[in-house]
């Protein structure tokens, strides 16, 4: 529910409290017979340098007012937290970086407490201010410290609803500032058009190749160590598989240029391998609520999707899944149904992968801790770059009585998989943005069908258009 608010304060403003500020400065200076100091060459003034960083919050109103909008520099825009007390706003300086003050731009739903506190390992923290008395409006509060992380945890709304910042501005010195991320306009729409945003996906699909007893992620070098999986996109992919071998093989994927590696453990029947012949959905979306700041993965990225050894209900929790096993009518099952799925059916399974990567690492130490799901729609700080939302939809032509199938890690709920990038950066930064960042529900040429007006990526010979 989104409510009626003033227009957010004129620039003038903004002037007129740097004057104060400033001339309060000089005249305490003068009582306590300093000087004061210009900046000069020498000394930086204090800037702001929170604007355009990575922001993450407890809690967003909506897709429109998510914890970046606090920092995007536009005073138009806007966080808006959901309505209760407890909430949070955190901003990541990009590196340690020396505080001096902030400046709050509310809107009219302000807090009447707050703390500040900053810290380098997002573990231990440091209280810089403490307020109880705010009143709103655009208000400057002293921070002086350091750190590389500035949270504002917020303990008393002044309205009945929630916590809402036009800009949460962090002036000091230091900090790093990341490229911004600015993915090509779409088209404009002819008068008229549905210009709605209900998907921000395109599909990449690929159909299995070979089976075997390798991981090259978790296994790497080892033949024959892992259980047997079901490999599908690249045609090379073995125990051996490196970045290297796969940008040198060919790919069963419906885009010539995504040569990753897709691979999941092997369905068994009666201990008999069950490989689908069928092209196989895989999605890439957005995970996080602000599609347009999705970027491609970086060549080389890996990482394993779920747990082999989650129990039942583990599985039935864990972020990833999205529907369970279904088969037929039946639905929502976190093992494979045993009832009897009717003639002709397939056993079907949707599970989605973590789409926030470190920024650092290709792959890590347990291939998981690198990579990192949304947190209310947000990557958390750790884990600060949002990358595409892998989804498998996986069917197996299996049908009838089905207490003879299992995978070959185990039970229906060992279900995992893994993923390996080798798709083209060129080709893959074409798709996130025409159709992640654009808003649009695209097949693996990058073609809205509901909206043609926004044209495509790839044409009908696979190759990029324009």
């Amino acid at each position: 529910m989104h409510r009626p608010t003033t227009a957010p304060p004129r620039r003038r403003a903004r002037l007129a409290v740097a004057a104060t500020v400033a001339a309060t400065l000089v005249g305490a200076a003068a009582l306590a017979g300093g000087v004061a100091v210009l900046a000069t060459s020498a000394t930086a003034a204090p800037a702001n340098i929170s604007q355009g960083k990575a922001a993450t919050a407890s809690s967003a109103e909506g897709p429109d007012f998510v914890a970046g909008r606090a920092v995007d520099g536009s005073t138009g825009t806007r966080w808006a937290s959901q309505w209760s007390d407890a909430q949070w706003i955190q901003v990541d300086l990009g590196a340690t970086a020396t505080l001096d003050h902030l400046e709050l731009r509310w809107e009219n739903a302000y807090a009447k407490a707050f703390t500040v506190k900053v810290s380098n390992d997002l573990s231990s923290w440091t209280t810089l201010a403490t307020v109880t008395n705010g009143s709103g409006g655009t208000q400057n509060v002293q921070a002086v410290g350091s750190g590389r992380y500035l949270r504002l945890d917020l303990t008393q709304r002044a309205t009945g609803y929630g916590y809402s910042l036009w800009e949460l501005a962090v002036f000091g010195t230091g900090g790093a500032t990341a490229p911004t991320h600015t993915p090509k306009p779409l088209p404009p729409a002819p008068p008229g058009a549905d210009t709605s945003v209900t998907h921000h996906e395109f599909q990449a699909n690929c159909v299995p190749h070979h089976t075997a007893p390798d991981d090259p992620i978790v296994f790497p070098g080892q033949a024959g160590a892992s259980h047997d999986h079901t490999f599908m996109g690249n045609t090379t992919t073995n125990y051996a598989t490196t970045t290297a071998s796969l940008l040198a093989g060919r790919t069963t994927c419906t885009v010539p240029q995504d040569l990753s590696a897709y691979w999941f453990p092997t369905l068994l029947r009666n201990g008999q391998k069950v490989v689908s012949p069928s092209e196989q959905t895989i999605y890439y979306k957005s995970g996080i609520l602000d599609y347009r700041k999705v970027v491609p993965f970086p060549q080389g990225l890996r990482y394993l999707v779920g747990n082999m050894m989650a129990t039942k209900d583990e599985f039935r929790t864990a972020p990833g899944t999205v529907e369970g096993f279904e088969c037929g009518e039946s639905s929502f099952n976190w093992d494979i149904p045993t009832t009897r799925c009717p003639a002709g059916s397939q056993l079907n399974i949707r599970y989605q992968a973590p789409s926030c990567w470190n920024g650092v690492d290709l792959d890590s130490p347990n291939h998981k801790s690198h990579m990192a799901y949304p947190v209310n729609g947000e990557c958390p700080a750790t884990h600060p770059v949002p990358v595409p939302m892998i989804e498998f939809k996986l069917s197996w032509p299996v049908d009838g009585d089905l207490s003879d199938v299992s995978f070959a890690s185990g039970r229906g709920y060992s279900f995992h998989y893994d993923f390996f990038n080798a798709w083209d950066p060129t080709v893959l930064q074409a798709l996130v943005e025409h159709c992640i960042n654009g808003g649009l529900q695209c097949n693996p040429r990058g073609f809205d069908l509901y909206k043609p007006w926004a044209g495509g990526v790839l044409d009908e010979q696979y190759r990029l258009i324009g």
